[in-house]
């Protein structure tokens, strides 16, 4: 049923026909489109009415609907038609123009179909991990048809298309795999949609050498014993973990 609703984004298309014999054409329409719904009527029809479903929009002059976008275009001897702007998917369904003669009623039924550009509604956060660690990307996208979504990994080295869904998993996550992730979201109305989440890998370095302990005072009778402790930090900046030593001192009686 036709209502007053919020306009969105979207195209149409809309199947018209004339005449019940005659075969339905397929009509695309773009961005917030105007839709012209017509059937040819002859001197022999007495009354004529487009409806929507069980609602009547027009019957001949005569407007019963309340939608300020639903107008009368032609009410003619040949021709009856009206006109849907801005449609949106509330208007999506059947219609049908019912002409009465003098024999009997004829219906001719058209079906219109909304189609709205994809857009992404929700995705992940850029992100920072340890290497080997397993992370999941979320990107999820609405339009009519439903979009096609997809993940790119771009950066540093393109590695292609790596998933085909709204989820992408990695296992064990390499520094290789750092950088950039595109997800892509599509359906043919309208150009992809595309948006990117920064994927940070926090991965392990050399070791650093102890420092120096050269010229340290130790107490006469005793003797002096260092060990290193490492202490293991993840640096982000420079994707590398950081491997500190801290000296714990032991004096020891000379036995």
């Amino acid at each position: 049923m036709l209502k007053p609703r919020p306009n969105q984004t979207g195209g149409a298309c809309v199947y018209t026909g004339s005449r019940v014999t005659s075969h339905p054409t397929l009509v695309e329409k773009t961005l917030m489109a105007s839709v012209s719904l017509w059937c040819t009527i002859d001197n022999r029809v007495t009354r004529v009415a487009w409806l929507n479903r069980s609602t009547i929009l027009y019957a001949g002059n005569d407007k019963w609907c309340l939608d300020p976008r639903v107008v009368l275009l032609s009410n003619t001897q040949t021709q009856y038609s009206i006109e849907i702007q801005n449609v949106d998917v509330y208007d999506e369904g059947p219609y049908t123009c019912s002409v009465q003669t003098d024999n009997h009623p004829k219906t001719s039924r058209v079906h219109l179909i909304v189609q709205v550009s994809p857009k992404i509604v929700e995705i992940s956060s850029d992100i920072s991990i340890n290497e080997g660690n397993n992370i999941s990307l979320t990107c999820i996208a609405t339009g009519r048809p439903e979009p096609t979504v997809t993940w790119r990994h771009i950066s540093p080295k393109a590695v292609g298309f790596v998933s085909e869904d709204e989820y992408l998993e990695i296992q064990g996550i390499t520094r290789e795999q750092s950088g950039d992730y595109e997800c892509s979201a599509s359906n043919d109305v309208a150009a992809p949609v595309v948006r990117r989440v920064k994927v940070t890998v926090n991965c392990k370095s050399s070791q650093a050498p102890p420092p120096s302990t050269f010229g340290r005072f130790c107490p006469p009778g005793h003797r002096e014993s260092w060990t290193t402790v490492p202490a293991l930090t993840w640096d982000r900046k420079w994707c590398s973990l950081a491997v500190h030593f801290l000296l714990s001192r032991a004096t020891v009686l000379n036995s």
